[in-house]
């Protein structure tokens, strides 16, 4: 049975002595090193007598492949290996998160820009990729699905002909992947008492993670003809899984160790180099690397789903909301990833953190010749998010409201139904989070100096660019709340695994902690010392570096890291400090009454009773023995959505996180400065203070991110990506990043470890639609697309 911990008085004195566990702000190990840049990421590993590998990408989005020459490749002075699908050892010549669709080298044809072909590997990086450069590739192209009327015309090219997978028999066209609809109650009747009905019909660009440490890995052949793999990803198991069969090896025989993740955002759920890798290694006999520059980092993984969404509100002249009907696309590209779940998420998420009776919901996604996308933090939650809180606005505006009252008046609490027919059972204090951001002070007004200069031009739209000194620029403010699930969902089998030892080392109670979480920069590996310091009451705590020697902890994604992992660590150090405790018992229960009549705990190093009084050093308790345990921890089920109605419980937790943005928009030029994005975020209870603050901040800022200025651009015709390049991607730097005060608020989720909540996500969900809120009041103008570019504030290009 799963366990569900709850928050006790005698789990908040548990540990109260040792200094470092839950409720402060210690700080990282690999805090300093990745400051000064000491720390070794994947891309900085080396091996004796290495080679280098690279991979041959289609430079077309679908074609068939007439023939693959490799000979003049194969030829080139230090090359030592190139393979193609041929070349593969085994019948297992794909694989995938949920839908194993994903060719491991491109057979037949190619189906997006980018694509692996063929492997190289060289004494030298530049050597393999001159080799590359030689590898002739025959391409017969063929026509392009790029969109919903492309992909379901008639006659449309079948991207996965025969495609027999488990969503494949409840959607009406093969190129769509999955299909969720959710009916609750009786959205048309309910539309005929609404006062007013608003639509609206919104575009979400295509968002890269971003991340600064590109795809990367080191393969390493051993003598039991298994191989070793070093890697940043960010779940070693799921990788492990895809693996193994493709090399036609034991899991057992394929060894995996997390190497440095300089960042993940979802990105390195689906793999890269991992087999391609050990193919080369297997090949070879020698270690092979593998790491991507930046522009084939753009196509070696999956980025965030681009949307068109539809969405319609009725409501009653008092601001109540009537009813809801949405339909929302979402562009999957060449191959499924995790879009099957994306769609879930964004399907039953599309109301908001609203009450709305009667809804009428349609979510999908679709394969086309686009690139291939997947999860990226918010999951299908950002893309609703940001056309229900255009939304709300629009209603408001209908009905002369305020935003944040009309807001207010809809929230959700505690023991609301969702439109799944799930009960939300802990806190959701939406309209506490938008008062919280409402009361906030304003920003100060840019003033003019005596003399009727400008004022620091860093502060203006434009920046250093120096385009304006403030002649037309305007202030806005915006508002935005926005929900997410926490875990994976939908009656996945989610569980995390922790091995935790306690022992005397020199002298001193010293606790070890393994995992297999990816530390992808969210700070697990600290939570998970404040943990076993506060369960064990020891000061020292070291925690063994992950890898697939322990079991799964599932992945770095959805939040659910601290939960589950988190969970993990407590539930082992719980039945580990049990264990002591009873040898405690053994050893010297005689000499006090207090073993068996009182409430124990550990603290400081010592056993003690909850009312303080001392009974042993654990040294004493432990003597030369050791206590040893791998648990498994699985948070409370969770079930399918129904495929007709969308009724279930589907989802574990929900998080909330609101936003007040502050902009200012020099209206001639089309230029944004975010001043200020105030946010307010339940977190149920903060771990670690201060990391709870970085991950607020930091997933804002990748929201500000997707509203100003992050898009992947997709050539509509060829179906090409035209920027891969931090030169042409643009991410927002410290100067496009405004203040972020956060105020987090800490209401118990009791079913979770600790009441705590995951925070990683929510506020990226909230951010984007508050900054294009406070841009529409800056400029009048509808603004329905995300990210917002200079053409649309001054009416040279499209808004969508």
């Amino acid at each position: 049975m799963p366990q569900q911990p709850r928050v006790t008085p005698t789990e908040l004195r548990q540990g109260a002595g040792t200094k470092g566990g839950i409720g402060e702000s210690t700080l990282r190990p690999d805090g300093t090193l990745k400051v000064t840049g000491e720390f070794a990421y994947a891309s900085d590993m080396w091996h004796e007598d290495m080679l280098w590998g690279h991979t041959l990408r289609s430079t077309v989005a679908h074609a068939e492949i007439r023939s693959i020459d490799t000979s003049e490749a194969l030829a080139t002075p230090g090359v030592y290996a190139v393979l193609t699908y041929d070349d593969l050892p085994t019948g297992v010549t794909h694989y995938g998160l949920e839908v194993q669709d994903t060719p491991v080298l491109a057979h037949g044809r190619v189906r997006h820009h980018g694509e692996p072909v063929a492997l190289i590997a060289a004494d030298h990086p530049e050597t393999a990729r001159r080799a590359a450069a030689k590898i002739r590739v025959d391409y017969a192209e063929l026509p392009l699905v790029t969109d919903e009327a492309s992909a379901t015309a008639p006659g449309a090219p079948l991207l996965h002909e025969g495609r027999d997978d488990h969503h494949s028999g409840h959607v009406p066209h093969p190129n769509i992947l999955h299909r969720q609809p959710i009916v609750r109650g009786d959205a048309a009747a309910a539309a005929a008492r609404a006062d007013v009905i608003v639509s609206g019909e919104y575009y979400f660009g295509m968002q890269d993670q971003a991340f600064l440490g590109p795809e990367s890995g080191l393969a390493v052949p051993a003598e039991d003809g298994g191989v070793d793999l070093y890697v940043a990803t960010q779940w070693l198991h799921s990788d492990l899984r895809q693996i193994a069969p493709v090399l036609g090896l034991p899991p057992e025989k394929v060894r995996m160790t997390l190497s440095g993740v300089g960042g993940a955002f979802g990105g390195r759920e689906d793999l890269s180099m991992q087999i391609h890798g050990c193919l080369l290694a297997l090949r070879t006999g020698k270690p092979v690397k593998i790491v991507y520059n930046r522009f084939e980092s753009f196509f070696g993984h999956v980025h965030r789903h681009p949307a068109r969404l539809w969405y319609e509100h009725g409501a009653t002249r008092d601001g109540k909301l009537t009813h809801m009907r949405c339909r929302i696309v979402l562009d999957g590209g060449a191959y499924a990833s995790a879009s099957p779940a994306v769609v879930g998420n964004a399907a039953s998420l599309s109301v908001g953190p609203y009450v709305v009776d009667d809804v009428d919901i349609e979510a999908l996604a679709l394969y086309t010749n686009n690139p291939p996308c997947g999860a990226m933090r918010g999951f299908g939650a950002v893309q609703a998010c940001f056309a229900y809180e255009a939304q709300m606005d629009k209603v408001a505006k209908a009905l002369d409201m305020d935003p944040v009252e009309f807001r207010q008046r809809n929230a959700m609490s505690q023991g609301t139904i969702m439109p799944t027919g799930q009960s939300v059972d802990s806190p959701a204090p939406v309209a506490e989070l938008l008062r919280r951001v409402k009361a906030r002070p304003m920003p100060p007004e840019q003033q003019w100096t005596t003399a009727g200069q400008a004022p620091d031009v860093r502060a203006l739209p434009g920046g250093l660019s120096n385009t304006t000194h403030g002649e037309g620029v305007v202030r806005g403010v915006g508002y935005a709340v926005g929900i997410k699930n926490v875990g994976f969902s939908e009656g996945f089998d989610d569980y995390s695994t922790a091995r935790v030892r306690i022992e005397v080392i020199g002298g001193e109670p010293v606790a070890v902690v393994h995992t297999a979480m990816a530390e992808v920069g969210q700070g697990g590996i600290t939570v998970h010392a404040q943990i076993a310091r506060t369960e064990l009451g020891v000061s020292q705590v070291t925690i063994i570096p992950a890898d697939t020697r322990v079991g799964s902890a599932g992945s770095t994604s959805a939040s659910r890291q601290t939960y589950m992992t988190g969970g993990a660590v407590k539930n082992t150090c719980e039945h580990v400090r049990e264990r002591v405790l009873e040898m405690g018992r053994r050893r010297f229960g005689s000499y006090h009454p207090a073993w068996a009549t009182a409430e124990l705990l550990l603290e400081g190093g010592k056993v003690v009773t909850d009312g303080g009084e001392v009974l042993a050093d654990l040294v004493d308790v432990l003597g030369d023995e050791a206590v040893d345990m791998e648990l498994e921890f699985r948070h409370r089920p969770t079930e399918p959505f129904d495929l007709r109605t969308g009724q279930g419980f589907g989802h574990v937790q929900y998080s909330f996180a609101a936003h007040r943005a502050v902009v200012e928009v020099d209206t001639e030029l089309g230029l944004v400065k975010v001043v200020e994005l105030a946010v307010a975020q339940d977190v149920g209870k903060a771990l670690n203070p201060l990391s709870v603050i970085g991950q607020i901040q930091g997933g804002t800022t990748q929201g500000l991110g997707v509203a100003v200025m992050e898009e992947i651009i997709v050539d509509p015709k060829t179906a090409r990506v035209r920027n891969p390049s931090f030169t042409d991607y643009l991410i927002p730097t410290i100067l496009d990043t405004p203040t972020i005060p956060v105020d987090v608020l800490e209401l118990a989720d009791d079913h979770a470890p600790y009441g705590l909540r995951g925070i990683g996500e929510a506020p990226t969900l909230s951010s984007t639609p508050a900054v294009l809120a406070a841009i529409r009041q800056a400029t009048g103008l509808a603004l329905n697309r995300a990210p917002v570019r200079p053409e649309h504030l001054t009416g040279t290009g499209p808004a969508a």
